[in-house]
């Protein structure tokens, strides 16, 4: 399988095959669909160095998005983690993705980084109903951000995880939470996330912990350790290995290879969807690594 995208070449004067549209695979042939449930992307889509070894000479700002969600299959919106945007924002972006992409958000960082969680679940609520019901169908994850210096309560959390809406206008909601303190190394913290079907990031860096024990209906991992001197971020046998960990994840294994706090395998075997995401570190990088390990998924 490899992503689908227009052979045709661009009018003058334009760098895209065809505008988007609005039908069942977002109209235009330029679109990257998930690989087996897996999706890969980047974090935000506005940077600077980016319009040097990314996006297409002269390719005006504004256009940025509609470029990058047809090189890409999902891309997580840091923005909101500072402020939450009007309705009418989100529909805009929307409206210049293909119907097959996916967007994920962080929620804002005044819900999740201080003060007790069960406090927030109105401003939670509010948030959700704020206007993400305009992605429609390109709603992915919602991300809950805790704070590194947030240690596990396991009755906040637990008041917080139960207080989040499950359904927006029909849709089911999917909610992961990224601990970033070494106390949630517990396997309290497991049961609970489980028994609420709430997935926990797995978070590829040295600086907060790493769990890989899966926790969800989905997987959700975020690489953090692109170097600046190498092309595509990640050396090959390290994007090799990512690649070989999505698969297993989609397929419904439990990659050995990643740090557990609890057994391998203990969430049980079921295929699930995979969202991955390049983030931060060198991050002139990620595209060219969230683009490089696309083309491993989709060789096999």
């Amino acid at each position: 399988m490899s992503p689908t995208r227009s052979k045709k070449p661009a009018p003058a004067g334009d760098l895209f095959s065809a505008p988007p549209a609005d039908d069942g695979s977002g109209g235009d042939t330029r679109h990257v669909p998930p690989v087996d449930g897996i999706r890969v992307g980047i974090g935000g889509w506005t940077y600077a160095p980016w319009r040097d070894n990314f996006y297409p000479k002269g390719l005006v700002q504004r256009r940025e998005l509609e470029y990058a969600s047809r090189e890409l299959s999902s891309i997580e919106i840091n923005g909101t983690f500072y402020s939450a945007q009007k309705p009418a924002t989100y529909a805009k972006w929307a409206a210049e993705t293909p119907n097959v992409f996916t967007f994920s958000l962080k929620a804002p960082g005044r819900i999740t980084q201080s003060g007790a969680l069960a406090r927030n679940i109105k401003a939670a609520q509010a948030f959700i109903d704020g206007g993400l019901a305009e992605f429609g169908q390109r709603l992915g994850p919602i991300l809950w951000q805790l704070a590194p210096s947030r240690s596990f309560d396991a009755d906040d959390v637990a008041a917080f995880l139960d207080g989040l809406p499950r359904e927006l206008d029909g849709r089911a909601l999917r909610h992961v939470l990224e601990v970033r303190h070494d106390s949630f190394r517990d396997p309290a913290y497991l049961r609970l996330a489980r028994e609420r079907r709430v997935a926990t990031v797995y978070t590829d860096s040295s600086d907060y912990p790493s769990l890989a024990d899966i926790t969800g209906d989905f997987v959700y991992a975020r690489l953090m350790r692109s170097r600046a001197e190498v092309a595509t971020g990640y050396p090959e046998s390290e994007l090799d290995d990512w690649a070989r960990r999505a698969r297993a994840w989609a397929e419904g294994g439990d990659p050995a290879d990643l740090a557990h706090v609890g057994a391998v395998g203990e969430a049980g075997a079921r295929p699930r969807e995979v969202y991955l995401y390049f983030i931060s570190a060198a991050k002139a990088r990620n595209p060219a690594a969230a683009m490089a390990l696309l083309q491993r998924l989709c060789a096999r």
